[in-house]
C-alpha cells in the first residue's frame, strides 16, 4: 500500500470479523494473477465506503493484488461455514473461490460493511475447485446488482471487476473461457451456514458468541436483550429482514436460482448472483437454473424455500435456545412477508398506501392481471405503464400494451387505482416515462451484451447496458 494513497475523510476502517477468532475462518493468500485489466469500478458505491479518490493503479492494487487497505484487516480471511445445497447437508463447505477482505463504515449511516471477493484464489475450501471465476460469471453479477439495486431490493453492490488473463475450463460454458475477480460491497458475509457449521460441532459457546458480534454489529438495538432471550430474539429480526428481501424480489419478478442456506445472510441482502433471471413474464414455476430439475427455487416457490431456510438457521440456534420462542420467531415469518409484499407492490407500483384491507385488493388484482394477460404481458413493462397509478392510465392506454389492459381482471385493477394516490408524483414528470419500453434484463440480453465481449473484446454494449440501469433507477428512486 502505498503511504501516499489519497484517503476520502469519509474513509472509516472497522474491521470486525477477525475479533471472533480463528475458529470462524482462515487466512489465506489471494492468488498472483498474470494481468490485471481494470473492466469495472462502481465509484458511486466508493463514495460512501471513502474510496472513490483511489486512482486505478491503486484501485487494483487492492482489488486485484488485495493489499490491504489502509488500518484495515491485516490478511484476507476465508469464512467457515455449512449449509443445505437443495436441502442436502453439506459440511464440506465455506469460502472456496473469495475471502473477506476488509470492513468499513458506511458514510451517513455508519453501518458496518464488508468488502469480499469472488474468483481471488483457491482456499482450504476450494476442493477440487481453481478458486476462480469466469469473467462472465462476473459480468453477470454487475448487471444483477445493478438491475437489482434500481428496483429497491436489499442487493449486495459490485464493486469491481478486474479481468485477470487466465483461460479457465468450466463444463458448463465454452472454454477456455476468460477469468476475473470480482469485489462486492454487502452489509455482511455472515451466512446462516456460519451458524450450521458450528451445530454442527456440537460448539454451543461459539453460537453465542456469533450472537453477541451479530447483535452488536447489525442489531444493536438488541443489546439490552440478555441471556436465552437473545438467539431467538435475533431470529426474530433476521426473518424480517428475510421477508422483506424474498418480497421485494418477488415484486421485481427476480429468480435468485440458488436458495442455498450458504447463500443466506443475517442482514437480509441477497448476494452471490450465479444462475439468477428476472421473470419475462408471469410464471410462479419459472426456474433459473437448469440444473433445479424439481423447482425447488422456482419463482413461486422462494418465499416457502426462506422460510425452510429460516427454520435451519433456528435448529442450529436451538442448541442454546429452547424450542418454543425459536419457534414464536419463526412464525413471525409469514405476517412479516405478506406486509413486505404489499409495501414492495405499491413501491412498485409508485403508490400511497390506504391500509392493509384495500392494499390487499390491489396487489390481488394486479397478479391476477399479470395472469390474465398471460405470456404476452412482460413483467417489468407492466408495472412501467402502471407507475404512478390512475395518473398513468392514459399513459398506458395510449401504449403499446394497452390491448393487455382490457379484460376482467384488468378493468378492476384499473378501478382500485383510482382510489390510490401517487407517491412523489414529481417522478412522473422523468423523461424515462415517455418511452414506450422500460429497461430489462433478460437473459437473452444478457447473452447478446456478452457475445460481443468474448467475440471482440468490444465492451461497449455492457456500458451502455449499465448507464440505461443507473438512469432507469435515477427515475425510479425507489427505495
Amino acid at each position: 500500500m502505498s503511504p501516499a494513497m489519497p484517503v476520502s475523510p469519509a474513509y472509516k476502517p472497522d474491521p470486525r470479523f477477525a475479533a471472533l477468532g480463528p475458529e470462524f475462518a482462515d487466512p489465506v493468500r489471494p492468488a498472483e494473477f498474470p494481468r490485471a485489466e481494470l473492466r469495472f469500478r462502481n465509484d458511486r458505491a466508493a463514495a460512501t465506503v471513502g474510496l472513490e479518490t483511489l486512482s486505478d493503479d491503486e484501485w487494483r492494487a487492492h482489488f486485484a493484488r488485495f493489499e490491504s487497505l489502509p488500518d484495515n484487516q491485516a490478511e484476507p480471511l476465508a469464512m467457515r461455514y455449512h449449509g443445505h445445497q437443495f436441502r442436502v447437508y453439506n459440511p464440506d463447505l465455506g469460502d472456496g473461490r473469495g475471502f473477506l477482505f476488509a470492513q468499513l463504515r458506511e458514510a451517513g449511516s455508519g453501518r458496518l460493511l464488508d468488502l469480499g471477493t469472488k474468483g481471488s484464489g483457491p482456499t482450504p475450501y476450494s476442493r477440487t475447485a481453481d478458486g476462480r471465476l469466469t469473467l462472465k460469471g462476473g459480468v453477470r453479477e454487475v448487471l444483477a446488482t445493478a438491475m437489482l439495486e434500481a428496483l429497491g431490493v436489499p442487493t449486495s453492490r459490485t464493486f469491481s471487476l478486474i479481468e485477470t488473463g487466465e483461460d479457465l475450463q468450466r463444463p458448463d460454458e465454452p472454454s477456455p473461457t476468460r477469468s476475473g475477480v470480482l469485489t462486492r460491497l454487502s452489509h455482511s458475509h455472515i451466512r446462516f451456514g456460519t451458524f450450521q457449521r458450528h451445530a454442527y460441532f456440537n460448539l454451543p459457546q461459539n453460537i453465542e458468541r456469533l450472537i453477541d458480534h451479530v447483535i452488536e454489529n447489525y442489531y444493536p438495538a438488541l443489546a439490552g436483550v440478555e441471556g436465552a432471550a437473545r438467539a431467538p430474539a435475533l431470529l426474530a429480526e433476521v426473518a424480517k429482514a428475510a421477508a422483506t428481501m424474498t418480497a421485494r424480489w418477488m415484486a421485481a419478478g427476480f429468480v435468485h436460482g440458488v436458495l442455498n442456506t450458504d447463500n443466506m445472510n443475517i442482514t437480509g441482502e441477497s448476494f452471490d448472483y450465479g444462475p439468477y433471471r428476472f421473470l419475462p413474464r408471469n410464471d410462479p414455476n419459472f426456474v433459473a437454473a437448469y440444473f433445479d430439475q424439481n423447482g425447488l427455487y422456482a419463482f413461486g416457490r422462494q418465499p416457502e424455500a426462506v422460510l425452510w431456510n429460516l427454520q435451519q438457521l433456528a435448529g442450529a440456534l436451538s442448541l442454546v435456545s429452547e424450542t418454543e420462542p425459536l419457534v414464536e420467531a419463526l412464525n413471525g415469518f409469514s405476517g412479516a412477508y405478506r406486509a413486505a409484499l404489499r409495501a414492495a407492490m405499491l413501491n412498485r407500483l409508485g403508490l400511497v398506501s390506504r391500509g392493509e384491507e384495500a392494499d390487499i385488493v390491489l396487489v390481488n388484482l394486479a397478479f391476477r392481471t399479470l395472469a390474465e394477460a398471460g405470456e404476452v404481458v412482460r413483467w417489468e413493462p407492466f408495472f412501467f405503464d402502471w407507475f404512478g397509478g390512475a395518473a398513468s392510465e392514459r399513459r398506458a392506454l395510449d401504449g403499446p400494451r394497452k390491448r393487455l389492459y382490457e379484460g376482467e381482471q384488468a378493468l378492476g385493477f384499473r378501478a382500485a387505482l383510482r382510489n390510490f394516490e401517487t407517491e412523489r408524483p414529481e417522478r412522473l414528470t422523468d423523461p424515462y416515462f415517455a418511452r414506450e419500453d422500460p429497461e430489462e434484463l433478460l437473459y437473452d440480453e444478457i447473452e447478446a451484451i456478452w457475445a460481443p465481449i468474448a467475440e471482440t473484446d468490444d465492451w461497449s454494449a455492457f456500458n451502455a447496458k449499465l448507464a440505461a440501469i443507473e438512469r432507469a433507477r435515477a427515475a425510479w428512486r425507489l427505495d
